[in-house]
């Protein structure tokens, strides 16, 4: 009896020795998972008014109660294999895109500014930027779809329909254009696109934006500084000059 007894507390400590080294185990693997999540770019597509990706990141206290505000369940919190990191707010357009809640609830439910409380106007959110595959668009094939330009919650600004030349043909295509200056990310064209994958997206804006860098002078446009300020000796051009560039090559020297 005293034996068996005997096996019984050594199994006991043997079993309780080996679950403690495996939740060390366990604890080690979840924090390096974490790290990684941590380190890796993320790709998602965020809730109205949340911050740079950083800045989120390191705001977000993984509550979800903006998840629980959004009326329409556009919103989730991101599991372990999401790709993000763990317990973040997201949404994926194509399944469920961003309704543009006028009152915007899921930024009144954030408790840490994680979602800017500056934005208090919908259509000034910036959640992502609708791109056009133009090789699979039914429109740029040459039919009339329209579909994203006639859902897109700010029509003929953030996505307007404009002519564009058919090949072999004199009759013209009328095409999607996306404006990146107007576009929200709702997602809410990327959930209507009819083909089988969606010929628009809703992606991150730094993914595919470029910059075109201040050492290029734009000079066909008025916002630039060398139509604002362009000083020739005593002549200084711009929007206020009487002359024009023209009269001044034709001019006589004095």
């Amino acid at each position: 009896m005293a034996n068996m007894l005997s096996m019984s507390r050594r199994e006991f400590f043997t079993r309780v020795g080996q679950g403690a080294a495996l939740a060390a185990t366990g604890g080690l693997v979840w924090s390096y998972l974490l790290q990684q999540q941590a380190r890796a770019t993320p790709f998602a597509i965020r809730p109205p008014g949340a911050r740079d990706e950083s800045d989120f990141n390191a705001r977000c206290i993984k509550c979800g109660q903006c998840v629980v505000a959004c009326p329409y369940d556009t919103l989730t919190l991101a599991s372990a294999n999401a790709g993000i990191p763990i317990g973040t707010p997201y949404f994926i357009p194509r399944q469920t895109p961003c309704y543009m809640c006028t009152d915007i609830p899921c930024i009144a439910a954030c408790p840490t500014g994680a979602l800017d409380p500056a934005l208090e106007d919908i259509n000034q959110s910036r959640m992502g930027l609708a791109v056009i595959d133009i090789e699979n668009c039914l429109s740029w094939q040459g039919l009339r779809c329209e579909i994203c330009f006639r859902e897109c919650p700010l029509q003929g600004e953030a996505i307007t329909v404009e002519h564009h030349p058919r090949r072999h043909s004199k009759h013209a295509m009328f095409v999607p254009v996306v404006h990146s200056d107007a576009c929200t990310g709702c997602g809410i064209c990327e959930k209507a696109c009819p083909t089988q994958q969606a010929a628009i997206r809703v992606l991150q804006a730094d993914l595919v934006q470029g910059v075109i860098g201040d050492h290029y002078r734009l000079g066909w446009t008025s916002d630039t500084p060398i139509t604002g300020e362009f000083n020739t000796g005593d002549r200084t051009f711009g929007s206020d000059s009487p002359a024009t560039g023209l009269d001044y090559l034709n001019e006589a020297p004095p």
